[in-house]
C-alpha cells in the first residue's frame, strides 16, 4: 500500500495576525480541495500572545503590559487558553474530517494527529508521554494554557512539554500547537491581570511545576533546524505520510494578506470577548 502524501509547508518567521491568517487560509483552501492535507512549521516576530476563541480578554489581558512587553496579540479560530509564543516551533494540521484515519471524537483525533509529536520528541531523545487527566472537574480556572495538559497533549516527567489546539470547521479539522524550546514564565505573567502582585508571584512559582521547554526535556540546547526535522520526521513517521513540499504563490500570499488586515489585526476581532 502506497504512502500518502500530504503538503509541507515552513513559513518561518511571520507576525502573529499573519501567522493566524494562514492557518485559515490553509483551512478553506483544504476544504474547497485545492489542497490535500497539509502540516506547517511557523515562527513568531515578535513574539505573540494567542488567546483561544471563546477566551475573555475585559479584565483579564493586560494591555498595556502586552504594549510594554511588544507582544503581538491574536486570537485564534481554536479554544482553550492563552499561550504566549516566542522562542517555540509551532505546528498546524489541516486534515478533513471525513479522512480515513480521522476518528470522529475530538478526543480521539487529538490521539491520532498527536502521534506526530510523540514520535518527534523520540526523535530527539526525550522520552515523552500522551497526558490522560484524571478529573477533568478539577481544572483551573487560569487564563495560562501550559498551567495544565488536557487529552493526549504531550508531557515529559508529567509536565507540559507541548500545548495544542483544535476546532472544526467547513469539514476540516484545524490543530496546532506550541512546542517552546525555552520559557520565559516572568515575562508571561505579566501579561495577566491578577487581584494583586502576591497572588501573580504564587501563580508564577506553581508554574515552575507545570511546564518544561523542549531544552530542558533534552537537557542541553536544540536548534530551530534540529527540532524542525525531528518533528516532520515524526509527524510522517506518526501519521504514516510522506510530506511534500509546498509554496504559496503570489495569489495565495495576496489572500493571506488581505485576511490579515481585515480580521486579524482588528479589535474587533481580537477583543471581541
Amino acid at each position: 500500500m502506497m504512502t500518502e502524501t500530504w503538503y509541507f509547508i515552513d513559513t518561518g518567521k511571520q507576525s502573529p495576525a499573519y501567522n493566524m491568517a494562514v492557518d485559515e487560509c490553509l483551512l478553506r483552501w483544504h476544504s474547497e480541495k485545492l489542497i490535500p492535507p497539509i502540516i506547517r512549521f511557523y515562527q513568531w516576530t515578535p513574539a505573540g500572545l494567542s488567546i483561544g476563541y471563546f477566551q475573555k480578554t475585559t479584565n483579564k489581558i493586560d494591555l498595556e503590559a502586552i504594549n510594554r512587553h511588544n507582544i503581538g496579540l491574536v486570537r485564534r479560530l481554536t479554544g482553550g487558553r492563552a499561550v504566549l509564543h516566542d522562542n517555540e516551533l509551532t505546528y498546524s494540521i489541516i486534515v478533513s474530517e471525513d479522512h480515513p484515519k480521522m476518528p470522529r471524537s475530538v478526543k480521539e483525533a487529538y490521539l491520532v494527529l498527536s502521534k506526530g509529536l510523540l514520535n518527534g520528541f523520540q526523535e530527539l531523545g526525550i522520552e515523552a508521554d500522551f497526558s490522560i487527566p484524571k478529573d477533568k472537574r478539577s481544572s483551573s480556572q487560569s487564563a495560562v494554557c501550559f498551567e495544565e495538559p488536557s487529552w493526549y497533549e504531550l508531557v515529559v516527567d508529567s509536565k507540559k512539554a507541548a500545548g495544542s489546539a483544535q476546532t472544526r470547521k467547513n469539514g476540516v479539522i484545524l490543530q496546532h500547537g506550541s512546542i517552546p524550546l525555552t520559557v520565559d514564565n516572568h515575562q508571561l505573567y505579566d501579561l495577566f491581570i491578577y487581584r494583586n502582585e502576591q497572588v501573580k508571584q504564587r501563580a508564577r512559582e506553581a508554574f515552575q511545576g507545570k511546564a518544561i521547554s523542549l531544552n530542558d526535556a533534552a537537557k542541553r540546547n536544540i536548534s530551530m533546524a534540529e527540532a524542525q526535522d525531528a518533528f516532520k520526521n515524526g509527524f510522517e513517521k506518526g501519521l504514516d505520510i510522506q510530506l511534500q513540499a509546498f509554496h504559496l504563490n503570489e495569489e495565495q500570499q495576496q489572500e493571506i494578506e488581505t485576511l490579515m488586515r481585515n480580521k486579524y489585526l482588528q479589535n474587533e476581532w481580537n477583543l471581541s470577548r
